[in-house]
């Protein structure tokens, strides 16, 4: 059967049968939509046969939606592989392997009565027609800029209203709510500053933090030196001084992740050019002294550049 979402320019959103007519002439969008969707179906009955208690797969019916975690972070990273490596063949793939992720979330939470895999995709429908009034509704939004800031808005609002529907009274809530604690170390610095930040409380210019990173690599200078003393502290040390390069490179516009993952693979490039110079010889790295490998580093970074500029 198909379906209409109908958009009115009150902001209203209705989802009705094709065959219905409410009589509305202001609409600002129609979408068609169907229920007949074979390839999601097929997909949601594997994923039943496979978790089934008698003749499905032993390993799925094993798991939980804790040891299931850690292949949906690994796939999530395939998919940002793929798309650095711009082959478009393994983004199918790997996006697949992550709606398949979706999909035995979804049939483990219906195992259960918690929700279903149309619960999932009803649910960030509503959200994206809630956070984009200037599609949906009648807002006004001039840039990417503007949209950022209004989505982050919204969202402020919603987290309001959960914290306010679960406490039964309006609570205030922190402007660092929702930053999920299961990020990345470096992207969740990056999100904690960035929603510091939007709150006035941030550094004016990028310069003053290149002053900080030298105060926290004294303080981390000074914490070994005294580490037997207070094992702890370089790690705390350690950790306000990486937090610190974050908050530079926000400010910089660079994403810290993205920088890192450069530099390692800059790293892995480099060392395997050590390891392919010394097999030429007949050598590997456990027969060659550091200074030797220093030497092929150098030659390799040398290399690189002359490449660069040529």
């Amino acid at each position: 059967m198909h379906y209409e979402i109908i958009v009115s320019k009150s902001g209203a959103v209705a989802n009705l049968p094709v065959a219905a007519d409410n009589g509305e002439t202001d609409a600002l969008s129609i979408l068609r939509m169907t229920h007949a969707h074979p390839s999601i179906d097929r997909l949601l009955a594997i994923m039943a046969a496979l978790r089934d208690p008698t003749t499905g797969c032993p390993w799925d019916r094993e798991q939980t939606f804790a040891t299931i975690a850690p292949y949906t972070i690994e796939e999530a990273y395939e998919v940002a592989e793929a798309i650095r490596d711009n082959d478009l063949a393994a983004l199918k793939d790997e996006l697949g392997d992550l709606l398949f992720q979706v999909v035995f979330y979804a049939q483990m939470a219906s195992e259960s009565g918690g929700f279903t895999f149309d619960a999932i995709a009803s649910a960030v429908s509503d959200k994206m027609i809630r956070r984009h009034p200037h599609v949906f509704g009648t807002a006004e939004i001039a840039s990417s800029e503007a949209q950022t800031r209004n989505w982050e808005t919204i969202k402020a609002h919603e987290r309001t209203a959960k914290v306010t529907a679960m406490n039964g009274a309006e609570a205030p809530t922190s402007a660092l709510a929702g930053v999920s604690r299961a990020l990345p170390g470096l992207t969740r610095a990056l999100k904690l500053q960035a929603r510091a930040a939007r709150v006035g409380f941030d550094w004016g210019e990028a310069r003053p933090i290149l002053a900080k990173i030298a105060e926290e690599v004294a303080e981390l200078e000074a914490a070994i030196a005294g580490r037997a003393e207070a094992p702890d502290a370089v790690e705390a040390e350690l950790g306000d001084l990486l937090f610190a390069c974050v908050n530079l490179a926000r400010h910089l516009k660079v994403d810290p992740e993205a920088s890192l993952r450069h530099a390692n693979a800059k790293f892995e490039r480099r060392f395997r050019t050590i390891e392919a110079a010394l097999a030429a010889e007949g050598r590997t790295p456990e027969d060659a002294t550091l200074a030797e490998m220093d030497a092929l580093w150098d030659r390799a970074k040398a290399a690189e550049k002359t490449d660069s500029t040529a």
